[in-house]
């Protein structure tokens, strides 16, 4: 039991509890950033829902759009559960001239928080995702 007893004067720390042995403090790898966001992607015309692995720091084209990711997190296990993410999302006219319609963070949780604003796609993050470069298979 942790706790401070007080009294009108001062105050006394009473005995505390040692640390857990169950608890896992999370290690760098952990809480290091990855390499990979999942992404989904809407075409609103076909209302085509799809899952995409976007690379970090890789361009990705959906539709008329060009993503990409500078950025992504999941929060640790004892933390509760969130993905960040830092997209850059170009619209690409004729021509190859891209607008930038995206630049910020988004959050899995909270798609409509901070979202990208286009009229014919919808993108939110779903997840982070560690690939060993070497074999491109999932870290476990």
């Amino acid at each position: 039991m942790c706790g401070v007893v007080f009294s009108a004067h001062s105050f006394v720390s009473v005995a505390q509890e040692p640390p857990r042995a169950d608890l896992q403090i999370p290690t760098a790898e952990q809480t290091a950033p990855q390499n990979r966001v999942i992404i989904r992607a809407l075409d609103k015309i076909t209302a085509r829902i799809t899952e995409h692995e976007l690379e970090i720091g890789q361009e990705m084209r959906f539709g008329t759009l060009a993503l990409v990711a500078r950025y992504c997190r999941t929060r640790p296990p004892i933390e509760p559960p969130e993905t960040f993410a830092y997209l850059e999302i170009d619209d690409v006219k004729r021509g190859g001239q891209k607008d930038r319609v995206f630049e910020g963070w988004m959050v899995a949780s909270s798609p409509a928080l901070n979202a990208l604003e286009h009229p014919v796609y919808d993108v939110w993050v779903i997840n982070c995702k560690m690939v060993d470069p070497e074999t491109s298979s999932p870290l476990n």
